[in-house]
């Protein structure tokens, strides 16, 4: 099985142990290109910092517009609006 992000429900505790100190160290290296991609093809992207409260992730639309999102449900729910 490859370790990649789509498979993480079917791997090993070894296995998912791996994928993520790989996929942290991918985060660690990342300049940001793939998101500003994304914005210039006019889609959102999604992110946390280091202050985005627990549980929620940050969607970013191409304008400048910033929400707080969850997706503690399964299904992506609204929060708040914290840039405009």
């Amino acid at each position: 099985m490859k370790l990649q992000l789509e498979n993480l429900d079917n791997m090993t505790s070894a296995q998912e142990n791996v994928f993520m100190t790989l996929f942290g160290d991918e985060l660690a290296c990342d300049d940001g290109a793939e998101s500003r991609k994304h914005l210039s093809a006019g889609e959102p992207v999604y992110y946390r910092q280091q202050d985005t409260p627990a549980g929620m992730i940050i969607k970013e639309y191409p304008a400048g517009r910033k929400e707080l999102v969850s997706f503690v449900t399964g299904v992506e729910c609204f929060v708040e609006i914290i840039a405009v």
